[in-house]
């Protein structure tokens, strides 16, 4: 490895040995294939969330806008349950889980989604809780997805049920 005269030019004096180091730091790495410069990433795919029933529901929501039938991802019991509400309220069409996977399958009306806009409401760092009150109260055409004692319901269920609890997403 050679250094040029203005790569040595540029480096202070006391930080000479600094630069030639990321210098050839920068030649090894450029060097390596990249599954070798991130070794572990590839474990990583579907785990970098910490939130994933929202990652879930904003899939969803991308499949809607970009048009596509369904949407895979790997299954949970909470995941389970919001797929099973958005069937019952005819946001999606068909719900399998199979070898650890959770398939949806998108309803459509005259080639648009049902789907028209999905919402986050509770996020990792701050849960917001709603009472059967405040639910009554809820005007216009959006529905929620609540985690209640009783399980995952829609408004309507929850009004049912006469319970609150936590608000997952906004749907409409």
């Amino acid at each position: 490895m050679q250094l040029d005269i203005e790569t040595v030019a540029g480096c202070v004096a006391g930080n000479v040995v600094i630069c030639a180091n990321l210098e050839f730091a920068g030649f090894v790495l450029g060097s390596m294939p990249l599954e070798e410069k991130f070794q572990g990433l590839g474990r990583q795919v579907g785990k970098m969330t910490n939130y994933q029933v929202g990652d879930f529901l904003i899939q969803i929501k991308n499949a809607a806008k970009a048009t596509r039938k369904d949407v895979v991802v790997e299954t949970s019991t909470l995941k389970k349950a919001v797929a099973q509400v958005l069937k019952r309220e005819g946001f999606l069409s068909e719900v399998e889980e199979k070898d650890r996977e959770l398939s949806v399958k998108l309803s459509y009306d005259h080639r648009e989604p049902v789907i028209l806009d999905l919402k986050l409401v509770s996020k990792p760092g701050l849960r917001i809780y709603v009472t059967v009150d405040e639910l009554a109260k809820h005007k216009g055409g959006s529905i929620f997805i609540i985690s209640t004692p009783k399980g995952v319901v829609s408004t309507k269920q929850a009004l049912k049920l006469g319970m609150g609890g936590e608000v997952i997403a906004e749907i409409w």
